[in-house]
């Protein structure tokens, strides 16, 4: 696990509150001070490194807002976010929406904020092969090589999961490519005939918003050799999660300052860098009993997915 600070060396000399966590020792101060910073987790649905580099005046202005010092980790798994609520590593968390389900029934995490991305407080899943495949059905996918994003993805992996059970249909190889990105990649490329990715409404213009949109710079003619096969239901956005026991004044200030954040052009521009977020609202847990309603239709075992 990488802890970074917002520094130029991003993080990296945070060293002693690790080692004092890993060996059992609690940090001394109180949480938010210097030698006992809050732990504040990012879901690596995106390289890290674009985190990590979008991240760093995000941290400045919480610490210069809030009076709190910070520290942040990037893992590489959604699971591994949830695991850091489990093992007290993680204070605040932006988690997918099933991480976050996760968090609240084993650790009780409660989610206060939600992500607004384009205007909407949800985002879809969608399922996506070439252009010049013979696939034009659900049907179609039948024994074919699908690549989904990450065991524990909502729009990756469980509502297109659930479209493909309904459709009666049994998959050939099936892997998991851990980012949104990396999906189209394959898919692009050939190396699997089909995969799963999140899916956002083109803009007014027609520009595209969905997963494909991350490998523009790479592959600007994706739009054209990748297609899109089918559109999940509608999931909750991404919410900002707390531990159960986080002082509320920790908490409430936190809140504040992101907020006022993403009033500024500056934040909101590195919140779409990172995750494609324009806003925040306020949430419940409650938002997200919907979510729950599908995992108990598909009778997903949820505890494969722990280490």
């Amino acid at each position: 696990m990488t802890f970074r600070m917002p520094l130029k060396t991003l993080f990296l000399i945070t060293l002693l509150p690790l080692v004092m966590l890993i060996s059992g020792c609690q940090p001394a101060g109180d949480l938010g001070s210097r030698d006992n910073p809050v732990r504040l987790y990012f879901t690596p649905s995106v390289d890290a490194d674009t985190i990590a580099s979008n991240s760093r005046e995000f941290i400045r202005f919480l610490e210069e807002e809030t009076g709190d010092y910070y520290v942040t980790g990037i893992p590489t798994s959604y699971i591994a976010v949830v695991e850091a609520f489990g093992s007290g590593r993680a204070d605040i968390g932006a988690m997918n929406s099933f991480g976050y389900l996760m968090a609240n029934e084993r650790y009780g995490a409660r989610a206060h904020l939600r992500m607004i991305r384009h205007g909407v407080d949800y985002y879809q899943g969608q399922i996506v092969v070439r252009a010049d495949s013979d696939i034009h059905t659900l049907e179609d996918l039948q024994g074919k090589r699908f690549a989904f994003t990450d065991p524990a993805s909502t729009s990756g992996y469980f509502f297109p999961l659930k479209m493909i059970r309904e459709a009666g249909v049994s998959l050939g190889n099936e892997t998991f490519a851990m980012k949104h990105d990396s999906v189209i990649t394959m898919v692009y490329q050939g190396q699997v005939d089909a995969g799963s990715a999140y899916y956002s409404a083109p803009a007014a213009d027609g520009t595209i918003r969905d997963a494909r949109q991350r490998v523009l710079t790479q592959f600007p003619d994706v739009e054209e050799r990748v297609r899109i096969l089918a559109v999940t239901d509608r999931i909750p956005n991404d919410p900002f999660v707390f531990r159960k026991d986080l002082p509320e004044d920790i908490r409430d200030r936190f809140i504040d300052a992101v907020k006022k954040f993403l009033d500024t052009e500056e934040g909101r521009t590195i919140f779409r860098n990172i995750y494609s977020v324009e806003g925040l609202v306020d949430a419940t847990d409650a938002d997200y009993d919907p979510l729950r309603d599908m995992i108990r239709a598909i009778e997903l075992d949820t505890n494969r997915l722990l280490l």
